[in-house]
């Protein structure tokens, strides 16, 4: 599990120095790929596109097939009908030639290259204006709002020959200037050779993209503050749960301890979240040193609140020296994918769309999210089962048939959790228009701040708590709690207020010996 936990920072630590933020460059090398989806951002009036392609090398001699890119607009980060449409063999930059195309399709601007000419061909399909330079140092300071489509414009195409190959560059911009210009851009590069078996691809990609000087997309601009003011509710809520447990006249056990240490590593993952996505803001990539930190602790935080779901599920609160054979089995699954998890998840989060390896990664970490979540609801199940059998079997029915409505309860909670953090939140992230896609991620860390609360409420120091009622003062120990071990060998962390009255006990029993 250590190990596990080692590999995953490592990883995290990779990935981090490589990572480009908002200015990307993707390296494409023997791609067969007929189609790459480039980047997705969303843009506001005033925006600007860049994209340059440097070094796309072809075989010397004449080109067969058909190279490009293609660029649709949307509202929002629904999938698009243009590639809903689409298949293995479908070459969208024929659409540009199709004189029956739509007003509607999606794909607006087809930028098809004709090696014969040297020349980047762009066909607009858009209803609205839109404005394509060659590159974003020649866009004016004003751009007219009454510009034509750009039905028809040209932009040169580079060739140089070395080594028997023939490696091409171009470049082109585009700027939003008005209201009805804005919305959320897909870019993506076609490959259609003539023949099934065409040569790969390989060329550098630089992209750049900006709203006014902000490199984030319009519907993460707000993100930096809302990360920090998570952060804050997170750290006053870790603050108030010391209190409580500083000042409990209740026993405190460990598993109070643990909730509280994963409060503090939520706090701190979401404040170096807002500070790593100011520099993206400000910058168009991360700072190094603040990337590390956040991927840390975001790791530690995603396998820390798993292991506390488990304590908790199992009954088990981190007393007892000793787990049960089943239990080391859960951990040693849900740590290790609970770590890939995330690793995946930061992955994804930085590595470039078009990248081969970003749809494994999504597929590995959208499996392994939902073997997790699975895993961890085993435990409770668990509980739960035990504890209408205690309650049937032994003498101490009400105190069992009170733990199992908290358990039936945290069952409830977690499964809610799930829920609306892993499905519901996904459904409203490609619903929502494009400027409003941070809603997303406030509701799903307000999701998780309500979560917590109600966790440890639940679970608090409490004298009328039925979690921490040891069954076994009674005469008769039930032995099916013992097999999921709610409380057994339970010990607390003792606090001033009982050790004050431990050592007055042998002073008082002297005083009432003299007094008789």
């Amino acid at each position: 599990m250590i190990r596990a936990v080692r590999r995953g920072l490592l990883c995290v630590v990779l990935i981090a120095v490589t990572v480009y933020g908002r200015i990307h460059k993707l390296h494409l090398s023997d791609d067969e790929r007929r189609f790459v989806d480039l980047t997705t951002f969303g843009f506001f009036a005033g925006g600007i596109l860049d994209v340059q392609m440097v070094n796309f090398m072809l075989p010397a001699g004449p080109v067969y097939g058909e190279y490009g890119f293609t660029l649709d607009r949307t509202i929002n980060a629904a999938i698009s009908p243009y590639l809903a449409q689409a298949n293995s063999a479908t070459c969208f930059l024929k659409d540009s030639d199709n004189s029956i195309l739509s007003p509607q399709h999606p794909a607006i601007v087809f930028l098809k290259m004709d090696f014969v000419n040297l020349r980047l061909n762009i066909t607009c399909k858009a209803k609205t204006p839109l404005h394509i330079y060659q590159n974003r140092s020649v866009i004016p300071a004003y751009q007219p709002k009454t510009a034509d489509k750009c039905s028809h414009a040209l932009l040169p195409i580079t060739k140089e020959t070395r080594n028997g190959f023939d490696y091409y560059n171009t470049s082109f911009a585009l700027y939003v200037a008005t209201h009805d210009e804005q919305g959320l851009y897909n870019l993506y590069f076609n490959n259609c050779p003539s023949t099934t078996a065409g040569p790969p691809v390989t060329v550098v990609i630089h992209i750049y993209e900006s709203n006014n000087g902000n490199f984030l997309s319009a519907g993460e601009m707000p993100l930096p503050v809302l990360y920090s003011m998570m952060s804050f509710v997170f750290f006053l809520s870790a603050f108030v749960w010391t209190f409580i447990l500083k000042s409990s006249r209740q026993p405190v056990y460990r598993i109070h301890i643990i909730m509280c240490v994963l409060v503090y590593l939520k706090a701190l993952s979401l404040a170096f979240h807002g500070i790593n996505y100011h520099f993206i803001e400000t910058r168009g990539e991360h700072v190094t040193a603040w990337a590390i930190l956040f991927y840390i602790t975001h790791l530690l935080k995603g396998a820390v609140l798993f292991v506390t779901i488990v304590l908790v599920g199992t009954g088990w609160n981190f007393i007892k020296h000793i787990l049960s054979d089943r239990d080391k089995k859960l951990f040693m699954i849900v740590i290790p994918m609970q770590v890939l998890a995330n690793v995946a998840e930061i992955i994804l989060a930085e590595s470039e769309e078009g990248a081969a390896e970003h749809n494994a990664w999504r597929y590995i970490f959208v499996l392994v999210e939902l073997l997790c979540c699975f895993a961890i609801m085993f435990p409770v199940v668990w509980s739960i089962h035990h504890l209408q059998e205690a309650s049937n079997t032994d003498g101490k029915a009400a105190i069992n048939l009170r733990k199992l409505m908290l358990f039936r309860h945290f069952y409830f909670m977690v499964v809610c959790y799930i829920y609306f953090t892993r499905i519901v939140i996904s459904i409203l992230n490609i619903t929502v228009p494009f400027q409003y896609a941070w809603i997303d991620e406030m509701f799903r860390e307000m999701a998780t701040l309500v979560f917590f609360v109600m966790t440890g409420y639940k679970f608090r120091p409490a004298a009328a708590n039925p979690y921490f009622t040891p069954t076994h003062m009674d005469d008769v120990q039930p032995e099916v709690l013992s097999e999921i071990g709610v409380l057994e060998g339970v010990t607390r962390i003792s606090n001033r207020g009982d050790r004050k009255r431990e050592d007055m006990q042998p002073l008082m029993q002297e005083t009432n010996y003299n007094s008789d």
